[in-house]
């Protein structure tokens, strides 16, 4: 399914630039200098995320915001702005806003910040239009692909904690999945109809995480001249993902800790406790007992979290699963780029096989796109793969039929003991053939006379 990005910006140079990045970056996007039409384009086809500007002529982005929300709850809205709206900001995020984005945005910020609003997006049309209400199990077996002995135990682990709702650690290497399964953990829970909120505590700078996990009242600090609400705050009746969490100081798992023992937060600067009912999904590549033992990580914080773990298995020990990945990878790539997906060859399946996979299914996918783009890249390269296993192949059939020609002449030669006319007969073609064949050979018919066989060349 491909999930397009629909831009509304009244400034047309923001509005063209915005489009060829994210286009370069193999989005598909729908541009609008007005609020009128989105609503209209989102009922005609469902599948896109919203990317608008908060100051639009006409109708702005909160009440276009509004009008979405109406709409479908699910749909992700990220609305931008330069003008510094902090209270605008913290309205939209109550109102049902995933992301405030602050002009100019970091081109590698944006395109992480829609790719994961697509994700969110796929998932939430994927689980309405295929799965019947209360499947959890088919939801999951869409969500977590995969018929390893691997995966199926995961995910008979996830559909029991899905019901439980208590804090959860996740184990996984980078571009395993993390946040997929975080997703999905979220989707079969009762807290579905609710937000899932994420944040990387890794791509997040010291100086700004407990604001942006707390919230802060005006004048916490330089700079905070407006209240913010906080990723806990915003998630409240939902699920707040904490990826990295590894990552995170340890003045922030201090004010973590004190929050998921007592469910009541303070924003940074406030004195007024705020109840939350939230369940965190909290994810890790390293092993969090053994930084705890280190000192770089919280005991306390560790135990509070590890009420259940999961443990996500890396693309190497789960090969039954890698060309069912790839074929869907492949499929959803060609829709995407609206190009047709090449079959894959037994060299090329060797290939995916045998590969150790460093990357996980995110290097998978990665490869998936340019297979169907034929483009060449870092990583495996199944275009480049197939063409060097296709020339080897080529030269040595080639090779081999040489062979074999050179041994039917050189035995017709000698069974008419050098005399072309007739060895040309017995092969049925012609005496100018025979001898350009010969010359090609390096054969003589001197040397077949008398019955006598000269030794093979080597």
């Amino acid at each position: 399914m491909s999930i397009r990005v629909l831009i509304i910006d009244d400034d047309p140079c923001v509005l063209e630039t915005l489009g060829e990045m994210l286009e370069l970056e193999g989005f598909v996007t729908q541009a609008f200098s007005h609020a009128e039409g989105v609503t209209d384009a989102l009922r005609a086809d469902p599948a896109g995320i919203v990317l608008s500007d908060l100051r639009l002529p006409g109708q702005d982005g909160l009440a276009l915001l509004a009008e979405l929300q109406a709409l479908d709850p699910e749909l992700p809205v990220l609305l931008m702005s330069g003008h510094g709206d902090i209270p605008l900001a913290t309205q939209a995020m109550r109102e049902g806003a995933v992301d405030f984005l602050e002009k100019p945005v970091a081109p590698e910020t944006l395109i992480e910040r829609l790719r994961q609003a697509q994700r969110h997006r796929q998932w939430a049309l994927a689980h309405r239009d295929a799965a019947p209400p209360g499947d959890a199990e088919a939801s999951l077996a869409r969500q977590l692909l995969g018929d390893s002995a691997a995966m199926v135990k995961l995910r008979e682990q996830l559909l029991v904690l899905a019901g439980a709702d208590i804090d959860t650690l996740v184990y996984g290497e980078t571009g395993s999945g993390k946040d997929v399964l975080a997703r999905a953990l979220h989707e079969a829970s009762p807290r579905r109809d609710q937000r899932f909120m994420a944040i990387n505590c890794g791509a997040m700078p010291e100086s700004l995480i407990e604001s942006e996990l707390f919230g802060h009242e005006a004048g916490a600090f330089t700079g905070a001249t407006q209240r913010r609400i906080g990723k806990l705050e915003a998630a409240q009746g939902g699920t707040l993902f904490l990826d990295e969490i590894e990552s995170m100081p340890l003045a922030a798992q201090i004010r973590l800790l004190r929050v998921l023992q007592e469910r009541c937060l303070e924003r940074l600067g406030g004195t007024q406790p705020i109840p939350i009912d939230i369940r965190v999904v909290a994810a890790s590549k390293a092993d969090l007992q053994a930084l705890s033992d280190q000192g770089r990580f919280r005991h306390d914080l560790y135990y509070r979290l590890n009420v259940a773990s999961l443990r996500l298995p890396p693309l190497r020990e789960r090969g039954e699963d890698i060309l069912l990945l790839f074929d869907y990878y492949g499929r959803e790539a060609a829709e995407r780029f609206s190009r047709p997906l090449p079959g894959l060859g037994p060299a090329q399946r060797q290939q995916l096989l045998s590969h150790p996979w460093p990357g996980n299914v995110r290097e998978l996918r990665n490869t998936a796109d340019r297979f169907v783009l034929g483009l060449v890249g870092e990583g495996l390269n199944l275009t480049a793969a197939a063409d060097a296993a296709d020339e080897a192949g080529s030269a040595d059939h080639e090779s081999r039929l040489e062979a074999f020609e050179c041994e039917l002449i050189r035995d017709a030669l000698a069974g008419h003991q050098g005399q072309v006319g007739r060895a040309a007969e017995a092969l049925q073609m012609s005496r100018k053939t025979l001898y350009r064949k010969m010359k090609k050979h390096g054969l003589d018919k001197a040397a077949f006379r008398d019955g006598k066989e000269p030794m093979s060349q080597p």
